[in-house]
Parts: C-alpha cells; structure tokens; sequence
C-alpha cells in the first residue's frame, strides 16, 4: 500500500483544504461558524459525575477534531467563536450552560484549553502529522494534555483544592473516555484523506 501522502490529492495544506478547496471570506465564516456549532452540540452529549463540577461531554473529540482538519488559524477561529457565543448569551456549553461566569467557574480552564489545543494541533496537522495513524494519535495527545493543562489549574484555583483531589476532580475520571476520543480522532483523520484522495480519483 503505498504511503498516504503520495497519494492523490494529498498537498493540500489541512484535510479542510482538501475537502474544500474553496476559500475567501465567506467560505471560512461558514465553515468557522459551522465549527463552532458542531462543538455546541459535542457539549451538550454531557454525564454529570455526582462529586466533581467537571462534566464528561464530547467537547474534547470535537475540538481535536476540529483543530486538525480546519489548521491552526481556522481552528483556533472556531474554538474562540465557540467560547464567544456562551459569553454573550448563547447556550452552547455543556448542559445548555452559558454566560461569562460559566467561563470564570471551575471548567473555565478547559474552556480556554480549547482555544489552544486547536492551534497547537492545527499547526501539527499543517505539518502533516495528521496523516498517519501513530503522528494523528501524537497530535490528539498533545491537544488532550495541553486542554488538563488549563483545566487542572484553573479547577484547583477557582474550587481552593489541594494537587491530589484536584486530580481526582479533574482528570483521573477522564482519562479513559479522553483515550478512547483521542484514538478514534487518530484513525479518522487519515482514514479521511484517504477517503478524499480515492473520491478525487
């Protein structure tokens, strides 16, 4: 089998280009907000967990999801466009939650972890790392560690936890839905380019 980025089709820059080559200002503002709205409906599939204010929600396949097949600029874009519309108003969060205190409450931190990890895996994307299964899996975990990153510290802040329970609220209940996320995103991604290659002949 030969290897995916010989394939046809295969310079575009992020699998969004590939799909979609289309680009300008319109096309972007669609596909952004089109983003944005995908990751409001990953938030609301939400389990509350009875002893932790940090629901397990889809939002964290979404924005890897996103960050990857959008790129750096148009990834962050979506994320940022989706943390916007819960400020103003919108109820867009998990739980249909919304509102500026929502994003300076004890999940802020993940919230803002979304922004980043998109960019940050975007740019791996861009570089192509999300064309074979082990860089996709590598890319996904960096965005997954950098979105605890954010969210563990701003949890143990905002709530005034010690390291240990601030874990145990925050991240070892996660793990293993994050893994099984981010495995799925790693075997989707290439196996998308190589869907657009065959459909491009």
């Amino acid at each position: 089998m030969r290897e995916i980025d010989t394939l046809p089709g295969m310079n575009a820059a992020t699998l969004r280009l590939a799909a979609i080559p289309r680009t300008g200002l319109l096309a972007d503002t669609l596909l952004v907000v089109g983003g944005a709205l995908f990751l409001a409906l990953c938030a609301q599939v939400s389990f509350a967990l009875p002893f932790t204010p940090v629901p397990i929600t889809l939002q964290t396949f979404g924005v890897l999801l996103m960050g990857a097949s959008y790129g750096a600029v148009r990834g962050g874009l979506t994320a940022a466009l989706y943390l916007l519309m819960g400020i103003v108003g919108i109820p867009v969060f998990a739980d249909r939650a919304h509102g500026l205190d929502v994003v300076i409450g004890a999940t802020g931190g993940y919230l803002i972890g979304f922004v980043v990890a998109a960019v940050v895996v975007g740019m791996l994307a861009q570089r192509k790392w999300d064309r074979r299964f082990s860089s996709a899996v590598t890319a996904m975990l960096t965005g997954t560690v950098i979105i605890y990153a954010f969210g563990l510290v701003w949890l143990k802040v905002d709530q005034g936890l010690d390291v240990a329970t601030t874990l145990e609220y925050g991240l070892y209940p996660f793990v293993p839905g994050d893994l099984l996320k981010l495995y799925l995103a790693g075997a989707l991604l290439p196996g998308a380019w190589r869907l657009i290659s065959r459909l491009r002949g």
